[in-house]
């Protein structure tokens, strides 16, 4: 999969921590991820992620350099979490032991699992996606299209089998998929007309099995 791209209008950001502090570094991202997620871009302050993150906001320029540096950062950490879940699910379709449909339903599996292990990537996504411009663009090479390319083909073939309705791949695939991540993302709201968020297993079963209902 390739790497964030470099877009004009936003710079790169600095390198990688050397490996004696890369494991501080991920965790800083992870607060930058959350913070970005709940504030919205022009609204967070790299001081505001130092707080959160209880360092000082020079390590921060000493790391990233500038917020948009930092923000293409959280970016590549999210491209890394997310691509062992994508080279699996490009496997499937070479996976001659599953039908189908059943490709499809791995492939929703698969992204269920990633999306309740970082729910807070959802409400990144959803609050970045409202951004329009080079930011924008960023965030459509690394989370869309990647995912796009290897879910589509499976969708595709489903319905060709007769396995699934025939609709526009692209669209029943985000509408399942927006739908996932949104409603993990954002248990905190339905915690105020259902007890399902309390229970994160029985909320993750049953939502799997909700998914995979709508499918059939």
């Amino acid at each position: 999969m390739n790497k964030t791209p470099k877009t004009a209008g936003v710079p790169r950001r600095r390198g990688r921590p050397s490996a004696n502090c890369a494991s501080g570094a991920d965790d800083l991202l992870r607060v930058a991820r959350r913070t970005f997620a709940l504030r919205g871009y022009e609204a967070t302050s790299v001081r505001e992620i130092a707080r959160q993150a209880e360092v000082d906001p020079a390590l921060i320029a000493h790391h990233f350099g500038s917020k948009e540096a930092l923000w293409l950062a959280v970016v590549d950490q999210i491209r890394e979490l997310l691509d062992p879940m994508l080279e699996t699910t490009a496997a499937l379709r070479a996976d001659a032991s599953l039908g189908p449909r059943q490709r499809v339903e791995h492939c929703l599996l698969a992204f269920i699992d990633r999306v309740f292990e970082h729910p807070d990537i959802g409400i990144f996504f959803s609050t970045a996606a409202t951004e329009e411009g080079e930011r924008l663009n960023v965030l459509v090479d690394v989370m869309v299209r990647p995912f796009h390319a290897v879910c589509l083909p499976l969708f595709s073939d489903a319905m060709e089998a007769g396995e699934l309705r025939r609709c526009d791949p692209a669209l029943l695939f985000s509408l399942l998929m927006q739908g996932i991540s949104k409603t993990v993302a954002y248990a905190h709201v339905l915690r105020a007309v259902s007890p399902l968020p309390d229970d994160p297993d029985r909320f993750k079963r049953e939502l799997t099995d909700v998914a995979l209902h709508l499918l059939r």
